[in-house]
């Protein structure tokens, strides 16, 4: 299209008088697209817009079958859930009933220490009397030591029980709780890129592809046109080229506006463009031409569509 309007810009220069530039430079509207894609593949299972509607941002466009990425995503909540039990499970203390039963089993132990204390006591007496043996009161010695390092087992057992689990096992616990929510997390933005929504606000320039269709990873599915990224493109001579600046004003007119859009010069070609023959010489130095680029404000962009044919004249720059 560039050398379409490079042909007609040159025809126009030379129907006109040889030593002045013309009035006007032809130019044409052109659209930079903003074409959305999934980023996994799958079958097209909906598609929310059409061809030539205006869509905000953040509107739905398309979604994928998404399965898999369900399935994944519920199995990533319920290890979650059960990494967070556990935790929970392991920073409590046992069961009262279990605490109760080691309470119960550290009063026997009691029970069992006080009737070896008797014992021994009793025998003790016996033993300096006479009427026992020796080794009968070592005996009543060793069940006493017995029975009391049982109390004292008994004793410890119910302080651990009250006690939550190890540092170290719950910092184990609390890591593959983190690491089941990083998983969610993943499985959820997994999900949603199956369901893409619009990044800005613009009309529906095309739709690539039906549903029911298979969508490749990364494949656009809409093309999108902000009215922001419509500009207008026109060619200048060299000699004009050298006098303008960015941010310089012009006007467009187009067949069909009802009034003259302003736009300001967003960029100048460093680079000639040559009609043929490219033949450096000055007979045909006045056929060289630059590039240039304007962008009307968002509010008369929409008057421009994609191709259009306009006529550009340039405004003075303020002294």
């Amino acid at each position: 299209m560039r050398w379409i309007w490079v042909l007609l810009f040159a025809s126009a220069t030379l129907t006109g008088c040889a030593d002045k530039a013309p009035p006007f430079y032809q130019g044409y509207a052109e659209g930079e697209y903003v074409r959305v894609a999934a980023t996994y593949a799958g079958s097209l299972t909906h598609l929310a817009v059409q061809r030539g509607a205006q869509v905000e941002a953040g509107a739905p466009l398309f979604a994928l079958e998404q399965e898999n990425e369900k399935a994944a995503r519920d199995e990533a909540a319920q290890r979650l859930s059960q990494a967070e039990s556990q935790l929970e499970n392991l920073k409590k203390a046992k069961r009262p009933t279990e605490i109760d039963a080691i309470v119960a089993q550290r009063e026997q132990a009691r029970a069992a220490l006080k009737l070896s204390e008797d014992d021994y006591a009793r025998d003790d007496r016996l033993e300096k009397s006479g009427f026992i043996s020796h080794q009968k009161l070592d005996a009543d010695l060793s069940a006493l030591k017995r029975d009391r390092e049982r109390l004292k087992e008994m004793e410890a057992q119910l302080a651990t029980a009250r006690l939550p689990a190890r540092v170290d096992e719950i910092r184990a616990a609390e890591a593959e709780a983190a690491a089941a929510r990083a998983t969610l997390a993943r499985a959820d933005w997994s999900l949603a890129q199956k369901s893409v929504k619009s990044p800005v606000t613009g009309w529906v320039q095309d739709t690539l592809y039906v549903q029911g269709e298979w969508v490749p990873a990364g494949s656009p599915v809409v093309s999108l046109l902000p009215p922001q990224n419509i500009k207008v493109r026109f060619f200048v001579p060299e000699a004009k080229a050298s006098s303008l600046k960015p941010g310089q004003a012009i006007t467009v007119t187009c067949d069909g506006c009802a009034a003259p859009i302003s736009a300001a010069i967003s960029y100048i070609s460093p680079q000639a463009e040559y009609t043929p023959p490219v033949i450096y010489s000055k007979e045909n130095r006045d056929k060289l031409v630059f590039l240039v680029e304007a962008r009307p404000a968002v509010a008369d962009a929409t008057k421009l569509r994609p191709g259009q044919p306009v006529d550009v004249r340039l405004q003075a720059l303020p002294r």
